[in-house]
């Protein structure tokens, strides 16, 4: 890390902070920035000059053109669309400034591979976006599996239409979360993948085949209740995970028993039932925090660019099993396929 004018990660200085791009997404940055200790709210920019003003005012801070921006910075939020994340990351890393940009990496593998070995030659942090991990119950549930022999993995991440535009499909906006968690859990690379899409891309599942397990994943903009849940299944136990609620669920030593009731014979079904303790907490927050800590410690980030580019990787392969051109004599409305990995 330069130090001509940048915060030195080995004192208390105030990292400065700001935020490229204020939409939905951005503008909780800069939120969440204003309000962490020892954190400046250095600037914002945005297209939408508009917009830029009026979060800028929100938080007390200035609306900025992007060189502006990178030269007050030490550290800056990139959260514009995914077709404009390779020139604009780059930008910032030419510009000696820490990114955490938000997921996907970048709309390509070769445009996170250059964006990662970029950072690395510029002894810069390069964090994605990932913000599922930095929920208290999945790290609650990370924590538990370590010593469990899991055997298979279910992710729902499932929802009614959205007011806003979405971009592309729900693969990138919302499957590629679940991808990166089950890969973090698992600590693994798939091998093969299967997937299949409808809903004109508004609704898709996979099946993700690793060492020993496998894992299920389906993402939904078509389904009229919000679910945001994964179930581990281990030889040992079953965990739920329920991502809204941030709560953690294990279900242990479950068996049948048949008893007499009256004369007359009785079925049930018990289970022991474990709630382990989860910090609450904002993802956001906790998110943020660790990727100021990394550029404080010049350690390596919770979720790499590394880490990015496999889900995406993952991710680019459902998507182009489940939503890809079908055949022209196909007149159904999904696709299903399978490759290796």
């Amino acid at each position: 890390m330069s130090t001509d004018h940048r915060a030195d990660a080995r004192t208390e200085e105030p990292i400065r902070a700001g935020v490229i791009g204020v939409g939905s997404m951005g503008r909780n940055h800069a939120r969440v920035y204003d309000e962490l200790p020892n954190v400046d709210l250095a600037g914002v920019t945005d297209r939408d000059e508009e917009v830029a003003f009026r979060v800028a005012a929100e938080y007390g801070t200035d609306p900025v053109d992007f060189e502006t921006l990178c030269d007050r910075c030490d550290v800056v939020t990139v959260a514009v669309p995914t077709h404009v994340h390779y020139e604009t990351v780059s930008a910032c890393l030419e510009a000696d400034v820490h990114v955490l940009v938000e997921k996907p990496i970048a709309e390509t593998v070769e445009e996170g591979r250059r964006l990662a070995e970029q950072a690395t030659d510029a002894g810069l942090v390069l964090q994605v976006g990932h913000i599922e991990r930095f929920n208290p119950a999945v790290q609650a549930v990370e924590e538990v599996t370590e010593d469990l022999d899991v055997i298979g993995v279910e992710a729902e991440r499932l929802g009614p239409p959205i007011d806003r535009t979405a971009p592309g499909n729900v693969i990138f906006d919302l499957m590629v979360h679940d991808v990166d968690v089950v890969g973090s859990i698992l600590d693994e690379r798939p091998h093969s993948v299967a997937a299949m899409g409808t809903a004109d891309g508004q609704y898709a599942t996979a099946t993700i085949e690793y060492d020993d397990v496998v894992a299920t994943v389906t993402a939904s903009r078509v389904t009229q209740k919000k679910v945001r849940k994964l179930t581990v299944t281990a030889r040992q136990c079953l965990v739920e995970v329920d991502y809204l609620e941030q709560s953690v669920l294990i279900h242990r030593d479950s068996y049948p028993e048949y008893l007499t009731d009256d004369g007359q014979p009785r079925y049930r079904h018990e289970s022991v039932v474990e709630r382990p303790r989860v910090e609450s907490g904002e993802p956001l927050r906790n998110e943020l925090e660790s990727f100021v800590e990394s550029v404080r410690t010049d350690t390596e980030p919770e979720v790499t660019a590394e880490d990015g580019i496999a889900a995406l990787e993952t991710a680019q392969l459902i998507d182009r099993l489940a939503m890809g051109p079908a055949d022209e004599t196909d007149d159904e409305p999904s696709r299903e396929s399978e490759v290796e990995v």
